[in-house]
């Protein structure tokens, strides 16, 4: 497979031969929803809580008689039904993460990525690297490149220019090839790879 080769001018400077066994691969929608599930669940916290009626201070005593009051009997106003009361089945802090093993990540995200390539939403450049670190740079080179909507941008290296300058376009995110993760493709509609990026995952596929 071979991928066209732009600057950030939008001008084509050369082509890459692409690796079939990392980005042809075939679709595997089920394994990319498990992963990206996963992926979400190991965000929560899950430090959620809530008081159930015996944890709620107060209560020891009947609010009111049991009869002739015209009213319902209660029997403590630490019950669901009032105000400042417990929380029925309350919610107590709990682990939400699930384990999804090395090669299902792997495979979901070349999965992601051969999906990408099939439906032309991959880009690939020769190098992002800024003179400095202006919005301005990112903005026009997104434009030059035609991209609509959100636009990631994964690097070989950390480039911290690059990273400052993206910060304040709200659709564009730049992240290192090492921290490319299946939920990023999925959010994102255009993806932009640099050359070393392609290179270090041909290399950490082997």
């Amino acid at each position: 497979m071979k991928q066209d080769v732009l600057n950030l001018a939008g001008k084509k400077v050369g082509t890459i031969e692409m690796n079939d066994s990392l980005f042809a691969c075939d679709y595997n929608e089920p394994l990319i929803h498990q992963v990206v599930v996963a992926q979400l669940a190991n965000k929560r916290q899950g430090t959620h809580a809530a008081l159930t009626r015996t944890e709620v201070r107060g209560g020891g005593c009947k609010p009111y008689r049991q009869k002739d009051t015209g009213r319902a009997r209660q029997g403590s106003i630490v019950a669901p039904q009032f105000v400042g009361g417990g929380v029925v089945f309350a919610k107590k802090p709990r682990d939400f993460s699930q384990k999804i093993n090395k090669n299902m990540k792997r495979a979901a995200l070349y999965s992601a990525l051969s999906q990408k390539i099939r439906q032309g939403e991959v880009t690939v450049i020769d190098k992002f690297e800024l003179a400095e670190a202006k919005t301005k740079l990112v903005a026009g080179a997104v434009k030059a490149l035609s991209l609509d909507g959100r636009v990631l941008f994964v690097l070989g290296d950390y480039y911290p220019t690059a990273v400052q300058a993206s910060k304040n376009i709200p659709t564009v995110s730049v992240c290192e090839t090492r921290q490319l993760n299946v939920y990023d493709l999925v959010a994102t509609k255009n993806l932009v790879l640099t050359v070393d990026a392609i290179h270090y995952l041909e290399e950490d596929a082997q």
